[in-house]
């Protein structure tokens, strides 16, 4: 009569909880990265909605930002309104708008903390903070880790 073996043995199980094991450590990194990739599109499609709203604006009213005076209130564009609400990652600012300039921020909140995007006046797009290893440029918005754009 010949033995049959039932079951698996140790090393058989052992074998599959290490290839499961590499699979992971390679798997949630990549996950990860994902997630935040996706969620820097948040950031930049807000700057460049708030940018054009900026730039109707200015077409409209000859400045960017006019302060109170002699009565008067200050006028500026409703896209300079500080924004924490519409977006789940990122607060949006327009700190010290003059009549001819301005700066539009994106700044990271949540799982998102530390990054800040900036656009100004003149289309310069500039990732001024990061998460590590993404990195920052004075002449882009960073949409991939290591720098990239």
């Amino acid at each position: 009569m010949k033995k049959y073996q039932n079951g698996f043995t140790l090393i058989e199980i052992m074998m599959v909880v290490i290839i499961i094991g590499v699979l992971a450590a390679i798997a949630v990194p990549n996950y990860t990265d994902y997630l935040t990739r996706s969620r820097i599109t948040q950031a930049t499609s807000g700057l460049a909605e708030r940018r054009v709203r900026m730039e109707q604006f200015f077409q409209d009213n000859h400045l960017y930002f006019q302060a109170a005076a002699g009565g008067n209130p200050a006028i500026s564009s409703p896209a300079c309104a500080t924004d924490n609400t519409t977006s789940q990652y990122f607060n949006f600012t327009c700190p010290n708008p003059t009549a001819t300039t301005y700066t539009l921020t994106a700044t990271g909140k949540s799982s998102m903390t530390g990054f800040t995007y900036t656009i100004d006046q003149a289309g310069v797009r500039q990732t001024t903070a990061s998460q590590t290893g993404w990195g920052t440029s004075t002449t882009c918005w960073v949409t991939s880790k290591g720098g990239g754009c």
